[in-house]
């Protein structure tokens, strides 16, 4: 605003009337925008007023706002000071504001800037400078109740501050019908040595630049650098300053002040900054002159104020010598209106920049938020009952099995198919020959066995036999048999440490002979029969296997309990890992790994009687029995009578061959072997197989030996069978699907969820951390600002 010639005051800048309306309403948006707050989030267009202590940075505020500010001995801005002006239709107010960025105790930022309003609306311009005070001094006294300051008047007399300075400022929102639309902020002045009684010392010299580098570092930060002229302008560090953000000078406004105390002859030394020859601004530098310290004790108004500056750049050399080019650089009224103009475009740059700030800040917001833990219900018994009939539901699923490679039932198979295998490679490895013939006699692949199983396994031919082995050709693993690394997750490595490692010696040791079957035998007799061999053999022979199985089992129900306690695990933070602090979580898992224990061993205890009944010989499966006894007494006689009868034996096996293949030509080496198998159908007995001739050879001393071999072979494999099935049955009766088993009742229980004190345990549980709620909401606030922000945009054009 200005003074008229008639001495009515008009608007300038913009609060003139004749504005455009379209540029009034993005001014008056900026306005809206600033007073929502969101300037905390994202970069608002403003202006800064920065200088160096005592460079007539208040006087200048006074003359753009039409306030006063505290001007007492010895007092300077210490705590930033925000000027939000706006014109209105109604009378004039001014509403003062404490605004918090940083926690006035610990110096910590806050989550959100606080706005605490101090004392009641002004709507007597004389009052705002007490008040300004007031709230200077609440801001440097934080330990200190805010009514002390406002009916104290303590403040008068003076007394220390808390802090020297504060990045926590005084607001000021001043509305009226001829006020100029502007918000700046007037910052502490920039220090250049500190006396030694100065609470901050040293460090406040920092402080107060760092202050103002927080404003003018923002790319919508008009920067308005006063200068004072009874100083150097060397010696001036506001300026290197605005030069370190805004080096190419497109938003600094200069603005020297105190034109009328130039020591006189240098006047002509500060005409180049006006003609923008020296430091050139491309918003130029401009000179005004604001009352003297005399003026102001003779209560001059702010009118008075303008005519006496018109008149001292109307009538005083070398400023009314400057060219008419050069005179709209002078005066405050022309200053405001270059702010103005300045400010607007700045602003209309700016909006469509800020409306896709806004929806990306919104959009991250909400992302943010819905990252955080569900906000504690207002019925915590009733969500935690959800909660845990989701994870039975879900535990439920995974036990019965799902269609997942990453399934627990998946998991478990191949631990049992090593099981199985670790089972089968107890097998006793009898030889049907003496000890003696060690290296000399090798006993070949029983082919029955190849074809039933699909694979060969380890030490059940002698090491060396590789002509033999050529005979039965080895068609590779089974579809069942271990991967390349022979285990599943280390299983046979785990076995080799529950029973210890075999070096190829104990292998040889674990080898039966045919005549150490034969001493035990005769080592057991009692009171049988000649021929005839007490039954305890056979059963030690199988006692001594069973309590091999031992070690494998054991290492399945411990493989077994590792692969639930992991899904366990997975499934109790996949339910409950996001309520709360996680005192759910910690207890269900808790409450878990006891329900887990206990029917872990319950399995073990499953596996041992399994291991007590093993330990007892009985099969009805007589058939299986009695095949596999067949098949290895005539496999153990074959490879004994292939060494002591060999003729014979090559003779039979040459037979076949040549029988299999239909062949006509009779070699002469059968020629005998025919003539005795034609001789025996013509003597009237047909179907004589060539193995069965091998009865004619006299009895075999080590023949109740073969016997035994024979009977606790062909028991092994109905048993192993046995046992390789009912060991994974057991396990997953009693560890994985007993997991599940009345878990729903095991956590109600323990939890005491349900008891009398259920609803404050409930509530205890859903209880949140402080962090996560003191995030939620400085988040909630913060999309509240965004989106309020946001809607003012929606009505840049109504």
């Amino acid at each position: 605003m200005t003074a008229s010639n008639d001495g009515t005051v008009t608007g300038v800048g913009l609060s003139n009337p004749k504005l455009s309306p379209g540029r009034r309403k993005m001014l008056d948006l900026v306005n809206r925008l600033h007073s929502t707050g969101v300037q905390v989030d994202i970069d608002l267009p403003q202006i800064a007023v920065i200088g160096s202590q005592s460079a007539g940075k208040s006087s200048l505020i006074e003359s753009i706002s039409g306030i006063t500010l505290p001007r007492a001995a010895g007092t300077c801005t210490r705590c930033p000071t925000e000027c939000r002006l706006s014109r209105s239709d109604g009378p004039w107010q001014c509403i003062v504001s404490l605004r918090f960025i940083v926690d006035p105790h610990s110096g910590q930022p806050l989550g959100q800037a606080r706005n605490q309003p101090f004392g009641e609306i002004i709507r007597d311009k004389s009052r705002v400078e007490d008040r300004i005070r007031r709230a200077q001094k609440a801001i440097l006294n934080p330990k200190k109740p805010l009514k002390h300051f406002l009916e104290d008047d303590e403040h008068e007399g003076g007394y220390d501050s808390e802090l020297s300075f504060s990045t926590n400022c005084v607001s000021l929102q001043i509305s009226g019908p001829d006020v100029a639309d502007l918000s700046f902020c007037d910052l502490p002045g920039l220090i250049a040595s500190v006396s030694s009684n100065s609470k901050g010392g040293a460090e406040d010299i920092r402080l107060v630049e760092k202050l103002v580098e927080s404003y003018i570092k923002k790319e919508s930060c008009i920067i308005l650098l006063t200068v004072t002229c009874e100083t150097d302008f060397e010696n001036q560090g506001a300026h290197g300053l605005a030069k370190k953000w805004d080096n190419e000078g497109k938003r600094t406004i200069g603005v020297l002040t105190k034109p009328d105390r130039i020591p006189t002859g240098e006047e002509a030394n500060w005409l180049p900054f006006i003609r923008n020859e020296k430091e050139p601004l491309e918003n130029n530098w401009f000179s005004v002159r604001q009352p003297s310290t005399s003026d102001l004790k003779s209560n001059m108004t702010w009118a008075q104020a303008r005519r006496s500056e018109d008149a001292f750049f109307s009538s005083t050399a070398p400023w009314n010598e400057l060219d008419s080019v050069y005179q709209k650089y002078l005066r405050t009224s022309n200053l405001v209106e270059r702010l103005s103009l300045v400010l607007s475009d700045l602003i209309s740059k700016r909006i469509p920049k800020i409306e896709g700030e806004l929806e990306r800040s919104i959009e991250s917001t909400r992302n943010i938020l819905s990252l955080l833990p569900v906000a504690p219900s207002s019925n915590p018994q009733s969500e935690i009952s959800t909660l845990l009939h989701s994870f039975m539901s879900d535990l439920a699923r995974n036990v019965e099995g799902v269609p997942d490679e990453d399934g627990l039932l998946q998991a478990i198979r191949p631990a049992q198919e090593m099981f199985r295998i670790a089972i089968r490679k107890t097998a006793p490895n009898f030889r049907p020959f003496e000890r003696k013939h060690e290296g000399q006699r090798h006993i070949r692949r029983a082919g029955f066995l190849v074809d039933e199983e699909g694979r060969v396994w380890d030490d059940e031919d002698s090491d060396d036999e590789e002509a033999e082995r050529e005979q039965i050709p080895d068609e590779g693993p089974s579809p069942f048999a271990c991967s390349e690394a022979g285990s599943v997750d280390g299983y046979e490595e785990d076995i080799a440490d529950e029973v210890g490692p075999r070096t190829k010696t104990e292998i040889s040791d674990q080898k039966i002979y045919i005549d150490e079957v034969m001493a035990r035998a005769n080592r057991a007799l009692t009171r049988e029969l000649p021929g005839h061999f007490p039954y305890i053999v056979q059963k030690t022979f199988i006692e001594s296997i069973v309590k091999e199985w031992r070690a494998p089992a054991a290492l399945l129900c411990k493989t077994v309990y590792e692969f639930i306690s992991g899904h366990l695990k997975a499934l109790v933070k996949k339910h409950f890992a996001h309520f709360g602090q996680g005192y759910l979580e910690q207890r269900v898992k808790t409450i878990m790994n006891k329900h887990i224990q206990l029917c872990m061993a319950n399995a073990k205890a499953k596996i041992s009687w399994l291991l007590e009944l093993e330990a007892q010989p009985f099969s009805l499966n007589t058939h299986y029995f009695s095949d596999y006894r067949s098949k290895f007494i005539a496999f153990y006689r074959g490879q004994r009578q292939r060494f002591d009868h060999p003729e014979l034996k090559s003779s039979i096996e040459l037979f076949n061959q040549n029988s299999r293949a239909y062949s006509t030509d009779v070699p002469e080496s059968l020629a005998g072997l025919t003539k005795v198998m034609a001789g025996l159908a013509d003597m009237g007995i047909p179907g004589i197989r060539p193995e069965q001739l091998q009865k004619l050879l006299c009895e075999d001393k080590m023949e109740p030996a073969l016997t035994i071999m024979a009977d606790v072979r062909a028991y092994f494999q109905v048993a192993y069978k046995r046992f390789a099935d009912t060991v994974p049955l057991a396990i997953d009766h009693e560890l994985v699907r007993g997991v599940e088993r009345d878990v729903l009742t095991t956590l109600y229980t323990q939890l005491g969820i349900n008891g009398a004190n259920g609803y404050d345990i409930c509530k205890e549980l859903a209880q949140e951390s402080p962090q996560i709620a003191h995030k939620r909401a400085d988040l909630g606030k913060k999309l509240e600002r965004l989106e309020i922000a946001h809607s003012e945009l929606l009505f840049i054009g109504a």
